[in-house]
């Protein structure tokens, strides 16, 4: 019976810490898993992949202002085709012929008629040409855009690091309570298997009755089972929280122990008061929406602006791939085009684009209004998983002096051994639920820390 009583009094130290610690350091030992997701989760390196590309999306449009020089080359030549005849002997012979009279000497020479074909045979142009935007609305408004696709492209990536945080910290709790379940029930194996113990020896001193016994082998294979299933439980736990770590799914998680009660002092401050909007990079990413919509607008009401640009070639041209002075130019112009009619397309991309603002406004004030509605109920989750701790741990309480009053009482002889395995039944299932509401608390504060975008990420 020294033994029995000894077992309980550790057990119910060893609840104390399983309720009121939770896993030396575990803050720092979580932070270390959340640092690990963010180098190694998958769906977050594919959202650093949009936005490396975002970012070279935004020096494309920035290069757009710069000069652009290429090369040009073109060879042609034909045969055939049509002719332009130049009669320069008729005209040119006989006044060479008076001229050579007159001179007395064969200074003028006699000419022969030309006839030029209209296509170029054996002819090339090679350049170097370059152009230079001057007046072009687009570019700018390009730039913009682009910069606040950049702006909107970080927002959802700390939007899912939000997210990221919350998901290991719920797995991180679930494992932690899975943990805990398979140290209670081998708690309550040991008090079965010692009530098993004890019955024998009644029975072997003649005090006992073998019914007592069976029935005790009989609650010793339930918790066992009980049992299995609770490691199975910590098993699954453990492969989604190293799913989202990115890493092997057998590998070992730390369950540090830390004390819990400063967890939960956090909890009456998050009841007062409730800060949320501001802070969500959700609502952040729709204003960047709405004002990439504005600068569309803006763009496509720029439409009657003219563009203007300037180009510049120098290059070399002839036929028989000669090269010298006569062969080489420059050219240098300004291009300017002014929109005169399109068939209303530009008036009505900008009335799209203005019905786009629109949109973009109307759903930026709906999920405002989404969020703050999803922070109300995240505080009313904490309120009430805490109400249902604190009242757990009191049925924990009843139950732990019930079981005391009982076993006292059968050892009297003045209680039954059904109501002492009623007892020890209602004992560990207090357990079970206080381990269980107790992080239900945890995941509960997770939650509302991610509704309000209160956890500071660190910035890399």
């Amino acid at each position: 019976m020294l033994t029995l009583l000894i077992k309980k009094v550790f057990l119910t130290v060893f609840l104390g810490m399983v309720l009121f610690w939770i896993p030396v350091q575990a803050q720092r030992v979580l932070q270390g898993y959340i640092d690990t997701a963010f180098k190694n989760n998958i769906v977050l390196q594919q959202k650093n992949v949009s936005l490396e590309k975002a970012q070279y999306a935004l020096k494309t449009a920035k290069g757009l202002f710069l000069p652009t020089v290429a090369f040009q080359a073109a060879y042609q030549t034909a045969d055939g085709g049509r002719n332009i005849p130049l009669p320069l002997g008729d005209l040119m012979n006989p006044v060479y012929h008076t001229l050579n009279q007159i001179t007395g000497n064969n200074n003028f020479p006699m000419l022969e008629n030309q006839t030029i074909n209209f296509l170029p045979k054996n002819f090339h142009d090679a350049k170097l040409r370059t152009t230079v935007p001057i007046i072009n609305t687009d570019i700018l408004y390009n730039k913009r855009i682009a910069q606040q696709q950049l702006v909107l492209q970080e927002y959802e990536v700390q939007i899912y690091k939000r997210d990221l945080i919350k998901e290991i910290k719920t797995a991180y709790y679930n494992y932690l309570s899975a943990l805990a379940g398979v140290a209670i029930y081998k708690s309550g194996l040991a008090l079965a298997k010692e009530s098993l113990r004890v019955n024998e020896k009644l029975l072997e001193n003649g005090k006992g009755l073998p019914a007592y016994v069976l029935r005790s082998q009989s609650e010793v294979e339930s918790v066992n089972a009980t049992l299995l299933d609770a490691e199975q439980k910590v098993v699954n736990a453990r492969l989604y929280f190293n799913f989202l770590l990115n890493r092997d799914a057998n590998e070992a998680i730390i369950a540090e122990v830390n004390d819990g009660a400063t967890e939960l002092a956090k909890v009456e401050g998050l009841l007062a008061g409730l800060n949320l909007a501001s802070e969500r990079e959700e609502l952040k990413a729709l204003e960047e929406v709405e004002g990439i919509n504005r600068n569309v607008q803006k763009m496509n009401s720029q439409f009657a602006v003219p563009k203007l640009g300037a180009f510049l070639d120098v290059g070399t041209q002839s036929e028989g791939f000669k090269f010298n002075n006569d062969t080489r130019y420059y050219m240098l112009g300004l291009q300017l085009e002014i929109p005169i009619f399109s068939g209303n397309r530009n008036s009505n991309k900008y009335k799209e684009s203005a019905l786009d603002l629109k949109k973009a406004v109307l759903n930026s004030n709906l999920v405002a209004q989404q969020l703050s509605l999803s922070a109300k109920v995240s505080q009313n989750g904490l309120r009430s998983a805490y109400q249902t701790y604190q009242s757990s741990q009191k049925q924990f309480e009843a139950a732990a002096t019930y079981l005391r009053l009982i076993e006292r009482g059968y050892l009297a002889g003045t209680n039954s051994f059904v109501e002492t395995i009623d007892a020890r039944n209602q004992y560990t299932s207090s357990k079970i639920l206080v381990n269980i509401n107790f992080y239900k608390v945890l995941s509960a504060m997770a939650n509302i820390e991610r509704e309000t975008a209160s956890y500071i990420i660190p910035t890399p």
